[in-house]
Order: C-alpha cells, then structure tokens, then sequence
C-alpha cells in the first residue's frame, strides 16, 4: 500500500465514524486504549492529530514514550486500519486553532471532560506504518512511512 492509498483509506473511515482508539504505553508499562477524536490537516500528509488536556494521563504516557498505535474501522467493518506512529505535544496557538478547525464539531465529549478551553494541547502522530485489513477476504495492506511515500502506483 502506499502512501496516497493508506491517506485515503485513512480520511474515508474518519469522514464515516470521526472517531479512532488510541493506545498508549504508560509509565507502569501498561497499554492504556481510548476513544479519540483525530483529524486530518490539509497540507500535512503522514501526520494524524488530536487534542487533549496537558493533565489527562496520555499526555504523560506519551511524555514516557512516543509509540503509539491509532485504530480505525468503517461503520460495516469491512475495513480496519492500524496505525503505528511516534507522538508529539504540540503547544502553540496556530497549531490548536488549525488542529481544532480540523475536528470541527466533533469534540462534545472532550469538552464536557475538559471545559477549560485555556488547557489544551495538540497531539500530532507520525505515521510511521499502517495495515489496512479486510477481515471479509483476510486480505491485508501494509504500509511503511519512507516506502513509495510519492503516491504512485507500483504496478
């Protein structure tokens, strides 16, 4: 799979649920998942973003350890993305307003759990490879960051 084809898989199953499970590593060792609300930004290819408070426990599970692992689904399961990727906190003003137009309307949980407005930080992922599984044919697509990155087809 290359890059262009992961992008879209990726942006398609976002437009369909608007929402992924983020799995971070914590300071125990222990993977920790949750439900995350990620985005896309235009212009930034290879990149997956959130928001979150800088005092909710991903923030320093990430601090710990920057491997994270995102997965996503269509609503009918007839695909499943993993992504793996290196996380950074991101904590600048042009960064959370463009990060924040991105996710639009779709943060009605996060601000209920984080009403101050004032704490937040953005969580940008890395991609660094991905597996595109199609559990109705057992058929899997990999993908790794570096590896025909240019968008055009192989074959």
């Amino acid at each position: 799979m290359d890059n262009r084809s992961m992008l879209d898989a990726l942006e398609r199953m976002l437009d369909g649920s608007k929402v992924a499970v983020l799995a971070t590593v914590g300071e125990d060792g222990c993977p920790t998942v949750r439900w995350m609300t990620p985005a896309v930004v235009r212009g930034r290819d290879g990149y997956l973003y959130a928001v979150t408070s800088p005092s909710f426990a991903k923030a320093r599970h990430v601090k710990a350890n920057m491997n994270v692992t995102w997965m996503l689904q269509t609503k009918s399961l007839n695909e499943i993305l993993n992504i793996c990727g290196e996380m950074s906190i991101i904590d600048n003003p042009a960064a959370k307003a463009e990060v924040l137009e991105a996710l639009g309307g779709n943060l009605g949980t996060f601000w209920k759990v984080n009403p101050d407005e004032s704490s937040l930080v953005v969580l940008e992922t890395r991609i660094t490879s991905a597996t595109l599984f199609h559990p109705l044919s057992g058929e899997k697509d990999d993908f790794t960051s570096g590896e025909n990155d240019s968008g055009e087809n192989d074959g």
